[in-house]
């Protein structure tokens, strides 16, 4: 059974897209099966469906570093409650700390 997406990395190349996906189950391993594919491409799917509801709100920059080649970290929520929530967080500064635990 699958827990859920933890982690959705995207690396854009000259014509490729590279997906980095965490997550957790209790099925065993078998990289090569068309069902695992099936069940990777479709959190992956959901994942990013979720983020795009995310963007449609308020997005905060959190994290910034670079100068010509940069690499920013936004932080975007799919509810008003949660938004409030993670603004306090980033206030006191426990957001990534919680992040990182699960």
């Amino acid at each position: 059974m699958t827990e859920g997406l933890q982690r959705l990395v995207l690396t854009f190349k000259p014509e490729e897209l590279i997906v980095h996906a965490l997550y957790r189950t209790d099925e065993g391993p078998n990289p090569g099966t068309k069902a695992r594919r099936r069940e990777v491409s479709g959190l992956a799917r959901e994942g990013l469906r979720e983020a795009l509801r995310a963007f449609e709100g308020d997005v905060e920059v959190v994290g910034t570093s670079g100068y010509t080649t940069r690499e920013d970290i936004l932080l975007a929520t799919t509810s008003p409650s949660e938004a409030k929530l993670v603004k306090a967080e980033l206030k006191g500064g426990t957001r990534v700390a919680r992040r990182e635990q699960g």
